[in-house]
C-alpha cells in the first residue's frame, strides 16, 4: 500500500528544528504505547510524515488514548529536562511560524527541572518584551525560588512527554487517536494532561479516566494543572499577547495564594 506523504516545510526553519521533531517522534514511536504519526523523511526545511485521515471522536478511542498515554509516560526518560534520543542541545516549543527555543538538561528533580528550563527563561523574554507587568514577573521569580528548593516534588519519576500535547496535536482517525507534532523531553506526566485541559479535548473525561486505569495520578492533581499550564500559557503571552497575558497573571496569582 502506498501510503500518503504529508510534508511539513519552512525555508528559513531554525537550524535543526525538523531533526529535533524527528528525533521527538521516533522517540515516542519508540514506547510503542500510544500511536504516533510516523516520519518517512526529515531534512534542513522540510519533515515528511504520514498522512492522517482525519474521522469523528469516539468515546473507545479517548478512553483507549488515556490508557496509552499512560503507558507512554511510564516508558520514562533520563532525566527530568531531558532530549529525546536521537537529539542533543535545547529543543522548539510553539508554532511552526515562530518557534521559541525550549531549553534541554538533565535534572534530578522536576522543580529544579521547571525553574530553570521553563519559568526563568520565560520571565527573561517577557521581561524584555515587556509583555507582563512587574507583579507577575516578581510572582515568576518567588514560584522558581520555591521550585528550586523542591517543595513542589514528588517521588515521581521522570515521564516520556509528548510536551505539547493540546488538542491540536491530537489527530482523531478511525483507528483512534495519534499524536503529531510533538516538544518531546523527559518531564513530570501531569504536564500533558494539564495541557489536554488548555484548549479543550473531545471526551476528555474519558481521556483521563482510561489514564487512571492504567496509572492513578496522585491524590491533588486536579489543582496543580494551573502550574503545569504556566510555561504554555507563557509562550502563548508571548507571542500573541491578549488575553493570554491577563491568564498568565491570574495563573501566576493562584500559585502564590
Amino acid at each position: 500500500m502506498t501510503l500518503g506523504v504529508h510534508r511539513k516545510a519552512r525555508a528559513g526553519a531554525p537550524r535543526g528544528f525538523f531533526a529535533c521533531e524527528a528525533a521527538g517522534l521516533r522517540w515516542l514511536r519508540a514506547a510503542d504505547a500510544v500511536p504516533v504519526v510516523e516520519v518517512l523523511d526529515v531534512a534542513e526545511d522540510h519533515l515528511d510524515l504520514v498522512r492522517l485521515e482525519p474521522a469523528p471522536a469516539s468515546p473507545r478511542a479517548a478512553r483507549d488514548l488515556g490508557r496509552g498515554l499512560a503507558a507512554l509516560h511510564d516508558a520514562g526518560a533520563d532525566a527530568f529536562g531531558a532530549p529525546p534520543d536521537g537529539w542533543s542541545g535545547d529543543g522548539f516549543f510553539g508554532p511552526l511560524e515562530h518557534p521559541l527555543p525550549m531549553a534541554s538538561g538533565r535534572y534530578p528533580s522536576w522543580g529544579a527541572f521547571l525553574a530553570e528550563c521553563r519559568l526563568l527563561p520565560l520571565a527573561a523574554e517577557l521581561r524584555r518584551s515587556s509583555t507582563v507587568d512587574a507583579t507577575t514577573l516578581n510572582g515568576l521569580a518567588r514560584l522558581a525560588d520555591r521550585l528550586r528548593s523542591g517543595a513542589l516534588d514528588d517521588d515521581d519519576t521522570p515521564a516520556r512527554l509528548h510536551g505539547d500535547l493540546w488538542s491540536g496535536n491530537v489527530v482523531w482517525t478511525a483507528a483512534g487517536a495519534t499524536l503529531v507534532d510533538p516538544a518531546a523531553h523527559g518531564g513530570h506526566r501531569e504536564t500533558d494532561l494539564a495541557m489536554l485541559t488548555l484548549f479543550g479535548l473531545p471526551h476528555l473525561d474519558l481521556v483521563l479516566a482510561g489514564y487512571q486505569d492504567v496509572h492513578p495520578l496522585r491524590r491533588g492533581w486536579q489543582h496543580r494543572v494551573g502550574l503545569h499550564q504556566l510555561y504554555p500559557v507563557g509562550v502563548h503571552a508571548l507571542l500573541f499577547g491578549g488575553g493570554y497575558v491577563e491568564q498568565l497573571r491570574g495563573l501566576v496569582r493562584a500559585e502564590e495564594r
